[in-house]
């Protein structure tokens, strides 16, 4: 079986005033080793920060670490045996409020990604796939229906076998990792910085950049 983590970086938004992204990233991260990510996540607590429970209920959060913190967990991640697909959204390219309502257009936006996964071949149609996201709406109809979306949409393209879950980052410890992933491939496009992208760019197995 196959783990897919899935989390996103900047917004769906237009609005220059509000402080809308000129990017919005989703990522995934695959791997089928899910004790080792989670193993991880555990020593980084141990080892990075001592009061991190206190601090944000003991999350890792990447906006809120120290560079070396972030380049330490990015360095450990591209150790493991995973790999990442990654879908840039370049808001200066596509209509203006074409993300409404934001919560539809991400699921087909995630939807395409996962088609690209399954075009590469890198995951066999007979695999079974769990995708678990990082929870984005705090309306539950939203969530549960993100799932129904994407499981009935694979289903009926690819008679894929998946099953889909939103979850809280300290309910499913990698989603803290790829939160790593995603701010450090929204780093390199938002603000030309690369320096923790190039940490785990090994790791990337498609990068998308899409324009509508």
């Amino acid at each position: 079986m196959y783990y897919l983590f899935l989390d996103e970086s900047g917004d769906l938004g237009f609005n220059k005033n509000d402080r809308s992204s000129n990017h919005f990233i989703i990522t995934i991260l695959i791997s089928d080793e899910v004790k080792q990510l989670e193993k991880l996540v555990k020593n980084s607590h141990k080892m990075l920060r001592k009061n991190i429970k206190k601090i944000s209920g003991g999350v890792l959060h990447s906006v809120k670490e120290k560079p070396r913190t972030r380049i330490w967990i990015l360095k450990k991640l591209s150790t493991i045996n995973t790999k990442i697909m990654i879908l840039v959204i370049c808001k200066s390219y596509i209509r203006q409020n074409i993300f409404k309502p934001k919560h539809l257009h991400y699921s087909y936006l995630t939807n395409f990604l996962l088609n690209k996964l399954l075009e590469d071949k890198f995951i066999s149609l007979n695999d079974h796939l769990n995708l678990i996201a990082e929870r984005r709406e705090t309306n539950k109809f939203l969530n549960e229906n993100f799932g129904v979306f994407l499981v009935n949409e694979l289903y009926k393209n690819h008679k894929l076998n998946i099953t889909v879950s939103v979850k809280t980052a300290s309910q499913s410890k990698p989603l803290q990792l790829v939160d790593f992933v995603s701010w450090a491939v929204f780093r390199k496009y938002e603000y030309k910085d690369n320096m923790y992208y190039d940490v785990i760019k090994s790791k990337i197995h498609d990068e998308y950049i899409l324009s509508l």
